[in-house]
């Protein structure tokens, strides 16, 4: 076969694909459609073993039997089209096909119609599929654009609140700290961390009053930083701090949702105090211990091989509280999370009431009704994390009087840990009787879900 026969072309088809089509027609309708006489059948054979093997060599050809008739009469023809070229064999075949056979052209024709729609649709399709993505790489940049603006606004706002709040905490933290920078340095980080948060929370009740609707952190990060010139200014529904060591304890106190113990999460000897409505008592309690693990990938597997109670689905904007009662039999609470391919913020506080039962249970909320979460697990107690105690409440609304919730320490402020690359442990004495809140905080992502895996236990 020459070397350019691909380039060849008859009736809009490539030369070799019409003969094998032809070809396909003639075995296939050979008898059926299509009657031939004897000798038309001999000229099609001997175009065929011409375009196969080539000009007929006797030297070459096996011997016939004396009585193979029809063997005798295909080699006469063969012999009959001398030296023609292949391609010359794979056009008499087709033409003289075509001359015998009326319903062969349109067969032909109706392939080459049903191979034109297909090629519209695929060439259809593959423009529909390149328009598509187009479309989801824009919307992709679209949110990324749009991410990366909301972050900045919030970086810049935690930079404006960490640069007037920085001067107050670190007279603060020599003080708690006097001669070890890295514990102050740890210690201001936290303060900072926790003004954020609260300043945030208070940002959107003040919002959520104004505007009569709830709206997420995200959506306000666009407009604060006109609305609050000052973010430490009481008036502008900031939070007030004083530049004297002594107001700034109590106005530590005033940072957290409830009366807070504020820690440091990784110092042995040293605990900060938790002010008591009198402002005059402390309530000591040790630090938390939090170290971590290389072997992810190892726990994931056995938290998921468990009752599946370990692995959870944090939504974006949501908040996860997972609340431990202490044990009478225990000493100490043990705690172990990571998460897929995202960071998650993590904190725990320690809520002073007495456990009604010994079950671990979970808690979602999103960041628009985190201040409105009631606990119905824990309604007989008279006491709820956030909104305090609902029979307290109708009890109040009948004699106007204002409701008492326990108090909450924190042991481990809230903020954002890379647990997608390691898995990160702590664990903490037992302060007395109470219940642990582990809070997993996704309140800050605009878009992605994160999976959870954890386990809490106690030792004896």
């Amino acid at each position: 076969m020459d070397k350019n026969v691909d380039e060849l072309e008859k009736w809009g088809f490539p030369l070799v694909e019409l003969y094998r089509m032809a070809l396909q027609f003639y075995k296939q309708n050979s008898g059926k459609a299509l009657h031939l006489s004897y000798v038309d059948n001999l000229k099609l054979i001997a175009f065929k073993q011409q375009q196969q093997c080539g000009p007929f060599d006797p030297k070459t050809a096996p011997e016939l039997g004396v009585l193979d008739v029809i063997g005798k009469d295909r080699r006469m023809h063969w012999q009959m089209l001398g030296d023609i070229s292949r391609e010359q064999a794979m056009e008499g075949f087709i033409d003289l096909l075509d001359s015998m056979c009326n319903a062969f052209r349109p067969y032909v024709e109706a392939v080459r119609k049903n191979r034109d729609e297909t090629l519209k649709e695929e060439l259809k399709r593959m423009e529909q599929e390149k328009q598509e993505k187009e479309r989801k790489e824009r919307e992709q940049q679209e949110l990324l654009e749009e991410g990366y603006k909301e972050e900045m606004q919030r970086r810049q706002l935690q930079d404006a609140l960490n640069k007037q709040t920085y001067q107050q905490f670190k007279t603060y933290a020599e003080k708690q700290f006097p001669g070890n920078p890295e514990q102050q340095a740890v210690l201001i980080h936290q303060l900072q961390q926790e003004h954020y948060h609260q300043y945030m929370q208070q940002l959107h009740m003040q919002n959520h009053n104004v505007a009569g609707e709830a709206t997420t952190n995200n959506n306000n990060l666009g407009s604060m930083s006109e609305q609050h010139k000052n973010p430490l200014d009481m008036g502008n529904g900031g939070i007030g701090l004083t530049t004297d060591g002594d107001a700034l304890n109590k106005d530590l106190a005033k940072m957290s949702i409830e009366e807070t113990t504020q820690q440091q999460p990784h110092d042995g000897n040293q605990q900060l105090q938790n002010h008591n409505s009198d402002d005059d008592d402390y309530v000591l309690i040790q630090p938390a211990k939090i170290w971590t693990r290389p072997d992810i990938e190892d726990f994931k597997a056995e938290v998921s091989a468990g009752d599946g109670d370990g692995v959870i689905t944090i939504g974006h904007g949501d908040t996860v509280t997972v609340r431990v009662p202490t044990n009478m039999n225990g000493k100490s609470i043990f705690w172990e999370f990571a998460t897929d391919n995202y960071d998650i913020g993590f904190g725990i506080y320690f809520e002073w009431s007495k456990p009604v039962s010994q079950e671990v249970t979970v808690h979602v909320s999103d960041s628009d009704d985190d201040d409105e979460f009631l606990d119905e697990d824990y309604l007989s107690t008279n006491e709820d994390l956030e909104c305090g105690s609902l029979a307290n409440d109708r009890n109040n609304l009948a004699n106007n009087s204002v409701s008492i919730k326990p108090p909450i320490s924190i042991i481990v402020p809230i903020y954002r840990r890379e647990c997608f690359n390691e898995v990160y442990v702590g664990s903490h004495s037992y302060p007395g009787e109470g219940v642990y809140l582990l809070k997993f905080d996704n309140s800050y992502s605009i878009w992605r879900s994160k999976t959870l895996y954890y386990r809490v236990y106690y030792e004896r």
